[in-house]
């Protein structure tokens, strides 16, 4: 059940009439030689670390290492018990919960890396907002994690999913990317129409730039997070509703790689370029670093 291409993961589902998550499951059987019930007990403690660093964000006073974020997510999160939400509750509730995980891994809390720590609120703020807004099981978010891990592999196979390699793009693009195709699959979407998801996710930030504020993964990554949580949503919105993406994934990740390489590197994390190089964005370098 190897893959290493879109093409590849669409032709096993297609011949053995697989969802993309059962795709995935069966190949790590095969290179980790360890049972289903194993890897989904493993995949089960990711599940339990992402849910525990969303209630940590909204239920705790949190301040990153660096000073520049902290409580944000929570102002997002209240804003829905006093005001009409401007994106909707869903919508509200799932980037208030990218700004948390980012928080919890600014303040060197617990988190899942995906793909990176730089990107780690996107998947678990998309998957399981939708999941309890829907009350979908445990089961079927474990499910769109593996979808979403199939869409990692392929990326990280053929491109980056590193900042400093390809920008912005490769981090929180890649996550909402995964996350775009997990949703699609937990809500009833065809193979084909996760990869659509997966490509229009990556392409809407495309050229995507890295530049944390002192070199630190707290700004502007804490907000980045939460435009790559609505852009998981909105692609995922678009699949299923039967939008298909103009150019293929895999041509999507090879664009997106491309463009990585050509971006300077000032601007692969580098904090050399972008929002840190600003007199702001230096003068606040100064200020944590002496």
């Amino acid at each position: 059940m190897n893959f290493t291409s879109g093409k590849d993961l669409l032709k096993l589902c297609q011949q053995y009439n697989k969802k993309i998550y059962e795709i995935c499951i069966e190949r790590e059987i095969e290179l980790t030689k360890k049972t289903k019930q194993e890897i989904i007990q493993r995949m089960s403690y990711s599940l339990d670390i992402m849910k525990n660093s969303i209630n940590k964000s909204l239920t705790e006073d949190i301040k990153s290492v660096g000073g520049l974020i902290g409580g944000e997510a929570k102002l997002v999160r209240n804003r829905l018990k006093t005001n009409k939400s401007v994106c909707g509750p869903l919508m509200t509730k799932a980037i208030s919960a990218a700004m948390g995980v980012l928080e919890v891994n600014a303040s060197m809390g617990l988190v899942v890396a995906a793909p990176t720590a730089g990107s780690c609120g996107i998947l678990p703020a998309g998957i399981i907002t939708v999941g309890e807004e829907f009350k979908i099981s445990d089961e079927e978010m474990l499910n769109a994690i593996f979808t979403a891990a199939a869409i990692g592999i392929i990326i990280t196979k053929n491109a980056t999913v590193a900042g400093a390699e390809g920008g912005c793009q490769a981090e929180t693009g890649s996550a909402a990317a995964m996350t775009a195709a997990g949703i699609v699959e937990m809500m009833g979407g065809t193979c084909e129409q996760a990869l659509h998801a997966a490509s229009m996710a990556l392409s809407n930030v495309m050229g995507l730039v890295c530049d944390p504020i002192a070199g630190l993964v707290e700004a502007p990554c804490q907000t980045r997070n939460s435009i790559g949580v609505a852009n998981a949503l909105i692609s995922a919105e678009m699949a299923l509703a039967g939008v298909k993406s103009v150019i293929p994934f895999d041509e999507v990740v090879e664009a997106m790689y491309k463009v990585g390489k050509s971006l300077p590197y000032e601007l692969r994390e580098t904090a050399l370029g972008g929002v840190a190089a600003t007199c702001t964005g230096c003068e606040i370098t100064k200020k944590i670093f002496g």
